[in-house]
């Protein structure tokens, strides 16, 4: 099932099929600039885990040791006709605690989240540019005052995609 399907359903029976996280399938090098001009490098292998039900991005440094590790897991529920997003690091339970929902903008390429945390929300856009060769997540972050963004990941395929 896809997650623009007409007779959309959940379960163990139903793989999620979506042809704009099908391109994401595949190992990329992640350059991560930070909101005070600070960079990191990371590697990200993309592919479909739990019987196809979501999509896994697994954030690693290259530093050695590794300084930062991410799992990232979207899906999609079909009842509520919305992407989910669990992100989980190394900074633990406190910011991992809040689902992300999104929805998706086929013109843009784009998938839209919004995570509601109770320190601060968080928006995050993962993007498909240049004939589907490069993606990039934006992140973005409110406390108190206007939108700003803490983090722009630009991804670049490290082997050619199946």
């Amino acid at each position: 099932m896809s997650a623009q399907s007409p007779t959309p359903s959940d379960g163990r029976d139903a793989k999620f099929e979506d042809p704009l996280l099908d391109k994401l399938v595949g190992n990329w090098r992640v350059v991560r600039k930070l909101g005070d001009g600070r960079t990191a490098e990371n590697t990200v292998r993309v592919g479909w885990v739990l019987n196809h039900q979501f999509l896994e991005l697994h954030y690693l440094d290259v530093a050695t040791p590794p300084q930062y590790e991410a799992m990232a897991f979207i899906g999609f529920d079909h009842k509520m006709s919305r992407y989910v997003l669990h992100w989980l690091d190394v900074f633990g339970g406190r910011a991992s605690g809040v689902i992300g929902y999104g929805t998706l903008d086929e013109a843009a390429h784009s998938i839209y989240f919004t995570f509601n945390n109770p320190d601060e929300p968080v928006h995050e856009c993962l993007r498909l540019r240049s004939g589907n060769q490069e993606l990039d997540l934006r992140h973005a972050a409110k406390s108190k005052g206007p939108w700003s963004l803490f983090a722009e990941d630009k991804f670049t395929p490290l082997a050619s995609k199946p």
